[in-house]
């Protein structure tokens, strides 16, 4: 649990908002990381799983759907250096913490599990912090509101729901849902911010629940390997 926590807790959600604070566009964030899918069901093999034709056709729409949706967020310069392999590294934790929890670890408690996660998560962005960061809070209603729905809504709600859908389902059809999130944080951005929900976005929307529908339905035909 503590070796899945690093890669998914630590490295994986640190990573993308050090990256993102040191200067990588969010749109650029998030298309690496929805590269994730796609490694999962590369590797999926190596942890007894079998990715169907139609799993993979689902897949590659699911990220065709995410660039449709991000595509005016992104920026694909090439001179974002270090905060770009930061990501790309993140990328790479993440897919490794979901496949050794879904091999070692798919079955524990979600309470006491996730606290050895977050202890050990801890271990490692707590001296990073110390070391990076001034350790200064300016608190206002802004930063409560940030850290509310980080811990609440992203790691109790949305990692909670992960790790039990690791338990009782495939690691391919469980990564395709992150496919999702660009589409729902663009509605969100909508009804909360008045953001301009375009076209193509709307499209784009179509295309990934299209994509993530064809992976969680093959899913449900198969039987472990």
């Amino acid at each position: 649990l503590a070796v899945a926590g690093l890669g998914i807790q630590a490295l994986y959600l640190g990573g993308v908002w050090v990256s993102i604070r040191q200067g990588l566009p969010a749109g650029t964030a998030a298309l690496i990381v929805n590269l994730q899918p796609v490694l999962v069901a590369a590797a999926a093999p190596l942890i007894g799983e079998r990715v169907a034709p139609r799993q993979w056709a689902g897949v590659a729409l699911g990220l065709a759907g995410v660039v449709l949706v991000i595509w005016h967020k992104l920026n694909l310069g090439t001179s974002y250096g270090p905060p770009l392999l930061l990501c790309l590294l993140s990328l790479l934790a993440i897919t490794g913490g979901t496949l050794y929890q879904k091999r070692f670890v798919p079955n524990f408690d979600l309470r006491t599990g996730q606290v050895v996660q977050f202890v050990a998560a801890l271990a490692v962005t707590l001296p990073m912090a110390w070391w990076l960061e001034p350790m200064r809070i300016e608190w206002n209603t802004d930063v409560l509101i940030a850290m509310a729905w980080s811990i609440l809504v992203l790691t109790a709600g949305g990692i909670s729901l992960m790790f039990y859908m690791l338990r009782h389902g495939r690691v391919t059809a469980v990564s395709s849902t992150m496919y999702l999130v660009p589409s729902v944080t663009s509605v969100m951005a909508w009804l909360l911010f008045g953001e301009t929900l375009g076209a193509q976005a709307i499209a784009g929307m179509g295309v990934t629940l299209l994509g993530v529908y064809l992976v969680v339905a093959q899913s449900k035909t198969e039987t472990p390997a």
